[in-house]
């Protein structure tokens, strides 16, 4: 499965890609017809700490799924994001088998 990475405004190290790809990669053994996934990493200008913003966008057959998440850390807003794709995943899976 293919992970696009974008960062805007900023550049992304190698260790924040690598992980974000690796969290990613989990999602597509979950289900076959994933077909690859956009993630967009930006800073919001607020005035709170929870300025990390990730988006994700899950590409399957027909249909995309999609997260966005704010928190402090990349790595943190990357998790949350995750989570909520597992449980649209597992959603649409159970529709599917209907």
């Amino acid at each position: 499965m293919e992970v696009n990475i974008n960062s805007v405004h900023f550049k992304t190290d190698k260790k924040l890609e690598g992980f974000i790809e690796r969290k990613v990669s989990k999602l597509s053994g979950m289900y076959e017809g994933v077909i690859g996934s956009e993630v967009t990493l930006k800073v919001e200008n607020s005035e709170s700490r929870d300025n990390k913003v990730a988006e994700i966008r899950l590409l399957i057959k027909g249909y995309d799924l999609y997260a966005k998440k704010q928190s402090k850390t990349f790595e943190e807003a990357t998790d949350t994001a995750i989570n909520a794709l597992r449980k649209q995943l597992e959603k649409y899976k159970d529709k599917k088998r209907k």
